[in-house]
């Protein structure tokens, strides 16, 4: 069988029009698999945007404020790490500080 999976469709034809026709049916249900599988996942994505608009205000400002914690931490870790950067970065801040206009 895996020889004729490279012969072309007029082999089959002479070959016989049964055996095609079986492999026909073979390539429907194998579209009707894949047509069940994308139906499950576009349900799983749906199930999923519905998770995540049921998602409370009060769990998006724990995830950001967890977010900013840890933005804060790598920044000190950073300043630590490279305290000239870090002079030079408080300075420039300053300078901008100073010429901002209110």
């Amino acid at each position: 069988m895996p020889d004729r999976e490279k012969e072309s469709p007029e082999q089959l034809d002479r070959l016989g029009r049964a055996e095609g026709a079986e492999r026909a049916d073979g390539a429907e249900r194998a579209d009707g698999a894949e047509r069940t599988g994308r139906l499950r996942r576009v349900e799983q994505s749906e199930r999923a945007e519905q998770a995540e608009q049921a998602e409370t205000d009060a769990e998006r400002r724990r995830r950001r404020a967890q977010f900013l914690r840890d933005l804060t931490e790598a920044r000190e870790l950073r300043d630590r790490v490279q305290p000239r950067r870090a002079k030079v970065a408080r300075l420039r801040h300053a300078m901008r500080m100073r010429t901002f206009r209110w």
